[in-house]
C-alpha cells in the first residue's frame, strides 16, 4: 500500500534513503568477502535488501523513474533489478530516453517482452523505437488482431503528430440511446479509462456525432435521449495535425480529453491531458538543450565519451567564433596599446549585447512556438524590438558612459561607450529576430544553438563597434 501523502517523503529524501541502503549493501558485500571484519554480514545484507525492496514497491512509477535517473549506472542497475517485473513497462515509459537506453541494454529479450505486454498499445508504440526488432516481433505475436492494428496505426505517425499522442482506451456510446442505457452500460464496467471526463457519441459507422460530459450525464433524467444533451460544437483533432497545436488547444480551452478523427470524421482515438503535459515537458526540455548547444538529451551519469560526443559540436562552433572575436581584437591591437582603457571596457559592451540578444531570441522563439508570428506581423515585431533595444542602449549606454567618464576623466571615451552600447544592442535585436526566422524558414529548430550564436555575434560585433569607434574618435 502506498504511504499517505502527508507522510510520504519527497524525491530527495527517497534518493538519500536508497543511496544509504545501497551503501550498506556494498558494505555487506565487503564484509562477506572478508575485506573487513564483522560478526553478521548476512544479516545486514538481508535487512537492507528487504528495506530496499519495500521502498521501491511503495514508490509511484514516476518516482522510481526519477530515482533511477539520479543514480550512477552501477547503482541504477542494482535498483532496476529489484523492481518487480510487472512494473517494468510503466517505469520504462517514465524515464528519460537516455536512461531507458541503459536499462533496456541490461535486460533480456524475454524481460522486455513481458514489460511491453503490461502496456496498452499506444504505450507500446512510445516504447517501440528503443526496443530490439526481435522483441517487437514477439510483442506483435502476443497481441490480438485489433491490438496489432492499433499498434501499427500508432507507430505510423511522426513523434510531433497528434497520432503519436493518441490512445485507444475510451468510452463510446451510440447516438440513438437514452441516459438510462448509458448509465446501465457504465455500471457493468470494472473501471473507467483514466481521464474520462466525457463519453464519445458516435453513429453506427463510428462517425463522431458529439461529446457527452459526465457532469451532464449525472444530472439528467434517465429517459432523455443522448442527442439532446450531447455537445456538438467540440474541439477535435486529426491524427496528422501537429502535436504542438493540440497542446496549445488543451491549454487554451482547459481540456481534459479530446477526440481524434480521420479525414471522414470517424473516431479513431483520443488525446488526454496527462499525455499533453508529458509532451510539453519533453518539448521544453528539448528546447532548453538545443538553446545550450546540446545535440540530444544526456544521461546525467553517461560515460565521459558519450557526454563529450553530445557536447562537442557547438563547442567547436563556439571555438571558431572565439577565434573570430580574437582576430577582431587583434585588428585593433595598436589602438588598445595606445589607450589601455579600451581593454578594460570592451567586455562590458559585448556582455550587455549578448544578454540583450538572448532576451530577444528567447521572446521570438517562444512566440514562434505559440504560432504568434506571421508575415503580417513580423515587420511590426522587428520594429518593436529595434525600438526597445535603442531605448535600452541609450539608457544603459549613458550609465556606462558616465562610468567611463568618472574612472578615466574622458568625455570622448564616455560618448564612445554610449554610442557603442546603442549600436551593439541594435545589432543584438536584429540578430535576435532574424536568426530564428531564418532557421524556421530553412526547416530547422529555431532554438538550436541560439544562445551560442547570439553570444558569438554580439561579442565579435561589440568588439568591432567599440574598438572601431575608439580608433576613429580617440586614437
Amino acid at each position: 500500500m502506498a504511504e499517505p501523502e502527508s507522510t510520504r517523503p519527497g524525491l530527495q529524501a527517497n534518493l538519500l534513503q536508497v543511496m544509504d541502503l545501497l551503501r550498506n549493501r556494498r558494505l555487506a558485500e565487503a564484509l562477506a568477502r572478508g575485506d573487513v571484519s564483522s560478526p553478521s554480514p548476512a544479516g545486514i545484507a538481508e535487512s537492507d535488501e528487504s528495506e530496499l525492496q519495500r521502498k521501491l514497491d511503495a514508490l509511484h512509477p514516476a518516482d522510481v523513474a526519477s530515482l533511477l535517473e539520479s543514480l550512477p549506472l552501477d547503482d541504477r542497475l542494482v535498483v532496476w533489478d529489484r523492481v518487480r517485473f510487472e512494473r517494468d513497462g510503466e517505469i520504462l515509459l517514465e524515464v528519460s530516453d537516455a536512461v531507458r537506453e541503459s536499462l533496456i541494454a541490461h535486460m533480456e529479450n524475454t524481460e522486455l517482452v513481458k514489460a511491453a505486454e503490461q502496456l496498452d498499445t499506444d504505450e507500446i508504440a512510445d516504447l517501440a523505437p528503443d526496443l530490439p526488432r526481435e522483441v517487437m516481433q514477439d510483442v506483435f505475436r502476443s497481441l490480438s488482431a485489433e491490438e496489432r492494428d492499433q499498434l501499427r496505426a500508432a507507430m505510423s505517425y511522426p513523434e510531433d503528430a497528434v497520432g503519436a499522442l493518441m490512445d485507444f482506451d475510451m468510452l463510446t456510446i451510440r447516438d440513438d440511446i437514452t441516459v438510462d442505457v448509458v448509465l446501465r452500460y457504465l455500471r457493468r464496467l470494472d473501471e473507467m479509462p483514466d481521464h474520462t471526463d466525457q463519453l464519445f457519441v458516435v453513429d453506427r459507422d463510428m462517425h463522431l456525432r458529439g461529446l457527452l460530459p459526465t457532469s451532464r450525464l449525472l444530472v439528467t433524467d434517465l429517459d432523455v435521449p443522448v442527442t439532446q444533451i450531447m455537445v456538438t460544437d467540440t474541439i477535435r483533432f486529426q491524427a496528422h495535425e501537429k502535436a504542438q497545436d493540440a497542446a496549445q488547444a488543451f491549454e487554451r480551452y482547459d481540456l481534459v480529453s479530446a477526440p481524434v478523427v480521420d479525414a471522414d470524421g470517424k473516431l479513431i482515438g483520443r488525446v488526454t491531458v496527462n499525455v499533453v503535459v508529458d509532451f510539453i515537458r519533453d518539448e521544453t526540455e528539448s528546447e532548453m538543450l538545443s538553446a545550450g548547444g546540446l545535440r540530444e538529451e544526456e544521461d546525467l551519469f553517461a560515460s565521459v565519451w558519450n557526454s563529450v560526443k553530445n557536447r562537442w559540436t557547438w563547442l567547436a562552433v563556439n571555438l571558431v567564433t572565439a577565434f573570430i572575436a580574437s582576430r577582431v581584437i587583434g585588428a585593433f591591437e595598436s589602438s588598445i596599446t595606445k589607450l589601455a582603457a579600451l581593454a578594460a571596457l570592451m567586455p562590458i559592451i559585448a556582455g550587455i549585447g549578448g544578454n540583450s540578444g538572448n532576451q530577444t531570441i528567447t521572446m521570438i522563439v517562444r512566440a514562434m512556438a505559440l504560432n504568434q508570428i506571421s508575415l503580417a506581423n513580423a515587420r511590426k515585431l522587428f520594429a518593436k524590438e529595434i525600438s526597445v533595444s535603442f531605448i535600452n542602449g541609450l539608457l544603459w549606454g549613458a550609465v556606462v558612459g558616465l562610468f567611463a567618464f568618472l574612472i578615466y576623466h574622458s568625455v570622448p571615451l564616455g560618448l564612445v561607450m554610449t554610442a557603442a552600447m546603442v549600436l551593439n544592442l541594435l545589432l543584438a535585436a536584429v540578430v535576435g529576430v532574424t536568426v530564428p526566422l531564418v532557421m524556421q524558414k530553412l526547416g530547422r529548430d529555431p532554438a538550436i544553438g541560439s544562445s551560442v550564436m547570439i553570444t558569438a555575434i554580439t561579442d565579435s560585433g561589440g568588439f568591432f563597434i567599440f574598438l572601431g569607434l575608439a580608433t576613429i574618435f580617440l586614437v
